[in-house]
């Protein structure tokens, strides 16, 4: 069964996209996320200003224990309590941002979590992969369960729904 959902929210206008997949369902075989992007609001990825202005088109169980900050980034709220993000211009300039996920990877992840397959899928999906380099250098160069070691770098990698906290 087929879902169409439109996104008017401060970023996007009337953008329109199908939910052709199961929630949480017929993911790409090499894409396997540690986390859901619930559990990701839980632990605060982006210090809580993530998703403020759309919560409408999630389930609400999504945002049940998600700790945001509608005001402003708050790195406190971050699991490491550190900024581990650059700003949305940054990665606009380096051509990471897709013009129908204005917001970024975690805006992707959220939407092909829900079903959504895309053209942008692949390339995302590549990403997503890139990032166990910075978990083979947490793992050399920490103890496992060191959480006070390479704080910044265990975030980022929460940012890519790898759980940092068990390496």
């Amino acid at each position: 069964m087929k879902k169409i959902v439109i996104v008017s929210d401060k970023i996007q206008t009337k953008y329109v996209y199908e939910l052709s997949e199961k929630i949480g369902k017929n993911f790409n075989p090499e894409f396997k996320p540690e986390l859901t992007p619930k559990e990701m609001l839980e632990l605060s990825v982006f210090g809580g200003k993530y998703m403020t202005d759309c919560k409408r088109e999630f389930s609400q169980n999504w945002f049940k224990k998600a700790k945001l900050c509608s005001e402003k980034h708050d790195a406190k709220l971050n699991f490491f309590g550190v900024n581990a993000s650059q700003p949305l211009l940054v990665w606009r300039q380096k051509g990471w941002i897709h013009s129908d996920d204005p917001r970024g990877w975690f805006q992707w992840y959220c939407w092909y979590y829900m079903g959504r397959r895309h053209e942008d899928d692949e390339r995302q999906i590549k990403r997503w992969r890139a990032i166990r380099r910075h978990i083979a250098q947490i793992k050399k160069n920490c103890l496992p369960g060191d959480w006070s070691c390479r704080r910044k770098q265990r975030q980022a990698v929460l940012h890519w729904a790898y759980d940092s906290r068990k390496i």
